[in-house]
């Protein structure tokens, strides 16, 4: 792999592939930190922070200049007429996805989209086409659950897949915010079901089904779920506006390796600030999770004799973890714009190499049908929804 010997990953050898970002808010802000930062800790292929897009003008040109971009631009098509644009990242809202990222494989620029893939399942299926077709012209496209590239979770994938747990029987996911407790709080995109597609449904949940997906290396086959809106109307501009998504979500999920998974997402809960809890249990061990204490594993061996048993705290921080060898010495703790800088840096390495990059749009689309599904499920008042269609293996190494 070609050796950064400049900012931004620019190498002796060849000239930088040319980045185009949409979208400059909350997720534009922790993609560019990981764009500016990612050749200055791993050996990535040459790349240059070309253009950022937004809608206005003066506030998309303050952006690039603050995030590293060289320059700035309004039109997100013309930027991908460019000859000098390889890549496009898409922080835009969520019904702006499909329309960017099949617009641009079809221009021949390799993808990357935030989650979740898109707002409605007819969507995602023809981003996930669109990926097919552009991956047979060697153009390469992920989706950004950037919770894969937390060094605790990805151990916790390989102590699973080592056979560490034995059989695992259930596993208990939990996404939990409170920034919507007060019911006083202003409307947004995210409260309106035709620019943001759900609610903690598609916001947060996505990320636990598909941790629950990638962890145990199983696709989903039968949903049960429920949907409710605690405050039913927010402040807006003009008056009170309806809102018109879930404010949280219970599901519970089967995966073909017969494991039963119960998922809770919620924007309501009270003191709950961006916790991320996950619990698997095997008849072998036992493994506990919590994004706000992120450098974190523990461990139960149950393989051992029951009085030398109890839960053990990993400290994940050592060079033998998972991409914890390009950053600090041991003990020295990173935190949740690390994983972006880790999904960067897994991207780049696989356009560079050829490699089909993990998640794929298959994989965001078999997420997408488990959030269907359990929307219908709700919809129809307790019914179990089948799936029967089988999850995309996720790249070795992801």
């Amino acid at each position: 792999m070609n050796s950064p010997d400049s900012k931004n990953g620019t190498t002796r050898d060849g000239p930088p592939l040319g980045v185009a970002m949409i979208g400059y808010a909350f997720m534009g802000k922790a993609h560019s930190n990981a764009w500016r930062n990612v050749a200055a800790f791993f050996d990535v292929p040459a790349f240059e922070q070309k253009v950022l897009v937004g809608r206005d003008a003066g506030q998309v040109a303050a952006a690039a200049s603050k995030y590293g971009w060289t320059e700035s631009a309004t039109d997100w098509r013309s930027v991908l007429e460019r000859d000098d644009i390889h890549i496009v990242d898409i922080c835009a809202p969520g019904w702006m996805h499909a329309e960017i990222a099949i617009a641009a494989l079809e221009a021949g620029k390799h993808v990357l989209v935030e989650k979740p893939l898109a707002n409605t399942l007819a969507e995602a299926e023809a981003m996930a086409d669109a990926a097919r077709s552009a991956r047979e012209r060697g153009v390469q496209s992920m989706i950004g659950f950037n919770y894969r590239r937390v060094p605790a979770l990805a151990l916790a994938r390989e102590f699973i897949a080592e056979g560490r747990l034995g059989t695992v029987r259930h596993v208990r996911a939990a996404y939990l915010q409170d920034w919507l407790v007060d019911a006083d709080s202003p409307m947004t995109w995210r409260l309106n079901k035709e620019t943001a597609g759900s609610g903690a449904l598609g916001d947060i949940a996505s990320h636990a089904i598909d941790q629950v997906m990638f962890l145990l290396g199983g696709s989903v086959t039968e949903v049960s779920g429920r949907l409710h809106t605690f405050v039913s109307s927010r402040p807006g501009a003009e008056g009170p506006e309806e809102v018109t998504v879930d404010d949280a979500a219970w599901a519970t999920l089967t995966l073909d390796t017969g494991t039963i998974a119960s998922v809770e997402v919620s924007r309501m809960a009270t003191g709950q600030k961006n916790s991320l809890k996950l619990e698997i249990y095997g008849d072998k061990g036992s493994l506990l999770f919590d994004l706000e204490t992120i450098n974190e594993l523990g461990f139960l061996d149950a393989t051992v004799p029951i009085r030398e048993q109890g839960f053990r705290r990993i400290l994940v921080n050592e060079p033998e973890h998972p991409y914890m060898d390009a950053w600090w010495p041991q003990g020295h703790v990173i935190g949740w714009e690390h994983t972006f800088t880790h999904e960067i840096r897994d991207f780049l390495t696989a356009i560079h190499g050829g490699a089909a990059p993990s998640p794929s749009f298959e994989e965001g689309l078999a997420v997408q049908r488990v959030l269907a599904a359990i929307e219908e499920s709700a919809n129809a008042k307790s019914s179990i929804i089948q799936l029967t269609t089988a999850a995309v293996p996720a790249t070795e190494g992801a």
